[in-house]
C-alpha cells in the first residue's frame, strides 16, 4: 500500500540544475546574470534594504532580562471564592480548578477581590496585602519553600 503512494500531480517541481551547459537553459552564468555582487562566488550577502537604514539599526536597543527571570502564576484572593470554608488551597487544588496552568512556575497570591472565610492557602509567594486579607477573613497563608 505505501509503495503505491505518490505526491499529487503538480505538487513537486523538478530541481533547477544550473551550470550544466547551454542546452539546459541555465548554462554559462547559471541564472546569476552578468556582473555584480550576486554574481561573485564568495557572496555571503543575504539581505539588503537598499539605501534605507537597516531594521537592526533602526530598532532601539535597551532593556535586559536575565536568564534567572521567572514569571509566576498569578492567583487573586477573589479567585478563591469557590473553595469551601476551612479548605486547604495549594497548587494542585488551583490546577484542578483551572486557576493556574501548572507549568511548574511558582504561584503568587495577589490581593484583588474579597477573601473567602477560613482558607489555608499554601503558595510560593504572596503580597503583603493578600496575606492581610486572608488573615482578616480568618484564614492562613503558608509560604511553600
Amino acid at each position: 500500500m505505501l509503495e503505491r503512494l505518490s505526491p499529487r500531480p503538480g505538487a513537486r517541481h523538478r530541481t533547477k540544475r544550473v551550470g550544466r551547459g547551454p542546452g539546459s537553459g541555465h548554462g554559462k552564468t547559471s541564472t546569476r546574470g552578468v556582473k555584480g555582487q550576486g554574481k561573485r562566488n564568495e557572496t555571503a550577502h543575504r539581505h539588503s534594504e537598499g539605501g534605507q537604514n537597516p531594521l537592526v539599526r533602526r530598532i532601539p536597543k535597551h532593556g535586559f532580562r536575565p536568564r534567572s527571570h521567572v514569571v509566576a502564576e498569578v492567583v487573586n484572593v477573589g479567585d478563591l471564592a469557590g473553595f469551601a470554608e476551612g479548605a486547604r488551597v495549594d497548587s494542585a487544588a488551583l490546577r484542578a480548578r483551572g486557576l493556574i496552568r501548572g507549568r511548574g512556575a511558582p504561584v503568587k497570591l495577589l490581593a484583588n477581590g474579597e477573601a473567602p472565610r477560613g482558607l489555608v492557602v499554601c503558595v510560593d509567594r504572596a503580597s503583603a496585602a493578600a496575606r492581610a486579607k486572608v488573615e482578616a477573613a480568618g484564614g492562613k497563608v503558608e509560604i511553600a519553600s
